[in-house]
């Protein structure tokens, strides 16, 4: 099964977002087109009936997956618009604030070395933008107090884009280190905790023993004849099993119980403050659970499932490898001994059975 990428996952969460803007720019542009013509200038008001057009087909193109097309058209929209607003009414009615939106957009969107050019060509379309107006007047200058207005629109539109994209960001991020966090710590198909994961809980638990000496039992489970149902019923059935077994496990033990994949169909769970008696409880409650449970094959035919476990109890002596190689013995000779059944740590050479 292949690892999941999620900061790849999280991009098409990235192009909802785009067609969310898409869907806002348009509403400011319509707002444009009738404020531009109380001001007196045509031209920017036409231009913005313009925009809402490439934004409707910016956003249709990101409906059908037309990524490059759509980006295609957003940055042509943003770049002409905000260099006509500016070269027309002046530096001061803040067009230029909308070329900084594609900042933090660039490295969500493309591969790192293209986002690199992206940036230094926006950078220096923005500079150039600033030193033109240096040398020209605007063409269609509007009084100051209606471009006071213009300013602190565009102002306020840019800082609520920048808000609802800075909490995409983070949320995104966010997201994308909690699944890492999960892969890192769980096996993918069960749910349950990876080996390695578990080796970690179980150490802590067992320094807690160590402090205060209260029982850990351990249960080592095994699904009885698994290859032959994935050799007679095919791999996805095995998974789907496998699934059912770790959550029906799961639901017949505690929730302060530790339980990971161990193994190909082997399990391990850790009990805290639980003796080897209640240990054995717990095994014959997940052994009848499953036993009881109806398996049934993509074909409707009924698979005989069950699984052998074997019980150990931490003890002062041990380490977590020799707490579970006992438990381990238990299990072998639960196989030995005809399978589906609960079998305990040999103590002074006396086998304590159900």
């Amino acid at each position: 099964m292949a690892a999941r990428n999620p900061v790849r996952e999280s991009r098409p969460q990235f192009w909802q977002v785009a067609k969310r803007c898409c869907q806002l720019a348009a509403t400011v542009d319509v707002a444009f087109f009738f404020l531009f013509h109380l001001l007196g200038s045509p031209i920017l008001a036409w231009v913005n009936v313009v925009s809402v057009a490439m934004y409707v087909v910016a956003y249709r193109a990101l409906g059908k997956k037309q990524n490059g097309l759509a980006i295609t058209l957003i940055w042509a929209e943003v770049i002409i618009h905000a260099g006509l607003g500016v070269v027309l009414i002046g530096w001061e009615s803040g067009f230029h604030y909308y070329l900084l939106m594609f900042i933090p957009a660039l490295f969500v969107s493309m591969r790192l070395r293209g986002a690199i050019a992206a940036l230094a060509g926006l950078w220096g379309y923005y500079v150039a933008l600033y030193l033109l107006m240096w040398f020209i007047e605007p063409l269609q200058p509007i009084a100051p107090g209606p471009l006071l207005g213009v300013y602190l629109f565009n102002l306020s539109v840019v800082f609520a884009m920048f808000s609802y994209l800075s909490f995409f960001y983070v949320t995104m991020v966010t997201s994308a280190n909690r699944k890492l966090r999960r892969m890192a710590t769980t096996d993918p198909l069960t749910g349950l905790f990876n080996r390695r994961h578990m080796t970690c809980l179980v150490e802590k638990e067992l320094a807690r023993f160590r402090r205060n000496g209260h029982p850990v039992a351990f249960l080592v489970l095994d699904i009885d004849h698994f290859k032959a149902i994935n050799d007679q019923y095919g791999h996805e059935t095995g998974d789907r099993v496998l699934e059912d077994v770790a959550g029906i496990i799961k639901t017949r033990l505690r929730t302060q119980d530790l339980i990971a994949r161990w193994g190909g169909e082997e399990f391990l769970a850790v009990l805290p403050d639980t003796g080897i008696q209640s240990g054995q409880a717990s095994a014959e409650r997940v052994r009848e659970a499953l036993l009881t449970h109806d398996w049934l094959a993509p074909n409707g035919e009924r698979i005989d499932l069950t699984i052998s476990a074997g019980v150990s109890e931490f003890r002062a002596e041990d380490d977590l490898n020799s707490a579970i190689n006992r438990a381990d013995r238990a299990l072998y000779r639960s196989k030995e001994l005809g399978r589906n059944r609960v079998e305990l740590e040999v103590v002074q050479e006396v086998a304590l059975q159900s």
